[in-house]
């Protein structure tokens, strides 16, 4: 699985950064059989900060995002979400703390790149913490799945975390994707998806569950186990490999997503899933850029 069609390898590096921290409900890490709305308004408890992940692709064709966090303006603008129950349920959900340093921009530059020579941001679903660097991002293609940019124009968006104000903003150039059938057997059990440039080094799955459209992004590196970006999917990579789903989605579809996630990190020994908010996923990525494995013939 570690093959790309060409042999030589066309990822020079892999990164992440964190656009800040983030605060929520154990409850919504690990599913429980309370329903959200009781755990959302009821519960004391909170997790400790987490950080709010983007991953970073340089690609000979291009410097690739893995989402792009979450807005700043979120902190310190108090017309950033809406009012009333709307806005309490936001106010339960998640607590954030952003720093002046913590923009994408600056995330980007900490560590060597210019955000104007971002050439895609994958968005692996609408929610809030995952769109906030759009508007830095104008030079930049913008991909989503169509079901998920679907779901937007559904009837109450914001009460399923969708904020058109801060997602449709004039200059950005979306594309929206329609998976297309992968006839690669290592990509088994998923048999649809994108190569997003036809090297088979980066290629997005769909894995609904947490959203109806949210993607996750399988990189290939020659002499390295691949990596799984799987945005929301779960919180905790332990978790999802003991099969245990979160607490915001679509239960039944979280569970079928993870099994599909499990089998094929179960078939490629060494596969590394990384999480929007799995605290231990810089460590995780630093020790799959050590870990070199024989390449597949």
């Amino acid at each position: 699985m570690t093959n790309t069609r060409n042999t030589a390898n066309p990822i020079k590096r892999v990164s992440v950064v964190s656009t800040g921290t983030v605060s929520i409900h154990p409850e919504h890490v690990a599913a429980t059989r309370k329903p959200l709305y009781w755990w959302l308004f009821t519960s004391r408890r909170w997790t400790r900060p987490l950080p709010i992940n983007v991953y970073v692709i340089e690609h000979r064709d291009g410097l690739v995002l893995f989402d792009t966090g979450q807005d700043r303006a979120s902190v310190t603008d108090p017309g950033y979400f809406p009012g009333g129950i709307t806005g309490v349920m936001y106010d339960r959900l998640a607590r954030f703390d952003i720093a002046a340093e913590q923009t994408l921009t600056a995330q980007l530059a900490a560590i060597g790149y210019d955000v104007a020579d971002v050439h895609t941001a994958v968005i692996s679903h609408l929610h809030q913490d995952h769109i906030g660097g759009l508007r830095e991002l104008t030079d930049a293609q913008i991909l989503v799945s169509r079901r998920e940019w679907q779901s937007l124009h559904r009837a109450a968006p914001e009460l399923r975390g969708l904020l058109r104000s801060h997602i449709e903003l004039p200059a950005l150039r979306w594309r929206r994707l329609d998976p297309e059938p992968l006839a690669d057997p290592a990509l088994a059990p998923f048999t649809s998806g994108h190569d997003l440039f036809g090297d088979g080094s980066l290629v997005l799955l769909p894995t609904p569950g947490h959203t109806v459209g949210s993607l996750s992004m399988l990189v290939r590196r020659p002499g390295h186990a691949p990596l799984l970006m799987v945005g929301d999917l779960t919180y905790d990579a332990n978790l999802l490999e003991q099969g245990q789903v979160p607490g915001v989605g679509h239960k039944r579809r979280l569970a079928a997503t993870t099994r599909m996630v499990n089998e094929l990190r179960e078939a490629n020994p060494g596969l590394t899933v990384l999480a929007a908010h799995d605290p231990g996923a810089a460590l995780a990525l630093a020790a799959a850029g050590r870990d070199l494995v024989a390449p597949s013939l």
